[in-house]
């Protein structure tokens, strides 16, 4: 994917559903995945002209585990002029050692969460951006008919009530493939994730059963995602 393409799908999204207002300050969340770094990436290159103001900060919750380094992050973000912490935690410890979870997966990602919104909040921020993307629509979608039996997804736009920040999603427009390319592409510093679930989630089931069903409709996430946006519903 070209950064132009990354661009226009970032801004659309950005303004379809008034994701930002003058003077805004927004936290994005840097995992060291391909989506975290891709979604700074076109944050940061925005700024030079969107036609509203913002500013930005980069942080990455260290879950703890043994190994992770954070230097080609701070690197990364300082190249984009963005600047960045580190929220160091004992996530992994707690969720892994002490509690030993089976499916550590929920409690793991309530605890990333409130670390992060602690960090986003300490350092005078008052948005949350995260990296979910068009496919990650689709998986939750998917999910939640499976295993919730019921219609829903995620919003573009949340208001978290207990923190009083706002979470956007300014890559639900690109899918998956196209910004694994663009990672590819432009060599970004991307990172294995060093916990120990990653891959065995539902979300990989679900993403699973989307491929086999693209390969008997093809234009199966599409009518998927244009379902999404045509009911209205969860803020579409």
């Amino acid at each position: 994917m070209k950064a132009q393409k990354l661009f226009t799908y970032t801004r659309k999204a950005l303004d379809d559903y008034q994701m930002i207002h003058p003077g805004d300050k927004i936290a994005v969340g840097i995992s060291g995945g391909k989506d975290s770094l891709t979604l700074l990436y076109a944050m940061a290159k925005l700024r030079s002209f969107y036609p509203v103001p913002y500013d930005l900060a980069a942080i990455t919750v260290d879950l703890g585990f043994e190994g992770f380094q954070t230097e080609s992050l701070a690197v990364y973000s300082e190249e984009l002029g963005v600047p960045y912490y580190v929220e160091k935690t004992e996530i992994a410890k707690i969720v892994f050692d002490a509690r030993q979870e089976s499916h550590p997966c929920s409690l793991c990602s309530r605890m990333r969460k409130g670390a992060f919104n602690e960090a986003a909040i300490r350092l005078g921020c008052n948005k949350i951006a995260y990296a979910h993307h068009k496919d990650d629509v689709l998986h939750s979608f998917l999910m939640s008919m499976l295993y919730e039996g019921r219609i829903h997804t995620f919003s573009p736009v949340t208001e978290l009530e207990r923190s009083g920040l706002t979470l956007i999603r300014p890559l639900i427009y690109a899918y998956e493939g196209e910004i694994r390319s663009f990672a590819v592409d432009h060599q970004l510093p991307v990172s294995k994730n060093p916990c120990p679930a990653d891959g065995v989630t539902k979300r990989q089931e679900a993403r699973e059963i989307i491929r086999q069903l693209q390969a008997t409709v093809p234009e199966t996430k599409e009518r998927i995602f244009s379902s999404i946006v045509n009911s209205g519903i969860d803020g579409w």
